[in-house]
């Protein structure tokens, strides 16, 4: 592995590790309120006084499993970033499922539609975007030369 493939691979898992620990932050936050604030710290783009009811106790455990989610997908892929930084090929395709798919469920139906505002939440997913790029950059240079 080149020294260029190799810082490569440290960066991305940088940005795995921000990412990461930003979701876990979330999550908790989510769980740790009710429904009302939990709706109003995901959604932060949308006027909290729209998210603001007296929500069925069904949706409030709808929304605690995503916050649930949330501290996993963190987790994992901050686990998984330790593994990218040591050149682990594997972390890099379980780490890009993981914080990809989370992150692609989240473009599609809380960011393009609006209700979030560009800092914290898109921001998040260029960091994710830019992380899977440099690491099957890297994957795909690797597979070249075995």
């Amino acid at each position: 592995m080149s020294p260029m493939q190799a810082n490569a691979l440290k960066i991305a898992a940088a940005l795995w590790v921000v990412w990461g620990l930003v979701h876990m932050f979330a999550g908790g936050v989510v769980l740790l309120s009710d429904a009302s604030a939990g709706f109003q710290a995901i959604a932060d783009g949308v006027a909290s006084a729209t998210l603001q009811h007296d929500y069925e106790p069904a949706v409030g455990g709808i929304l605690n499993q995503h916050g649930w989610n949330l501290g996993w997908f963190g987790l994992v892929t901050t686990i998984g970033a330790v593994f990218i930084w040591l050149k682990n090929l594997t972390a890099i395709w379980v780490t890009a499922l993981i914080g990809g798919l989370a992150d692609l469920g989240y473009l599609l139906f809380v960011d393009l539609p609006g209700y979030v505002n560009f800092f914290p939440g898109t921001v998040m997913t260029i960091v994710s975007g830019s992380a899977i790029l440099l690491s099957l950059w890297v994957w795909s240079q690797q597979r070249k030369t075995a």
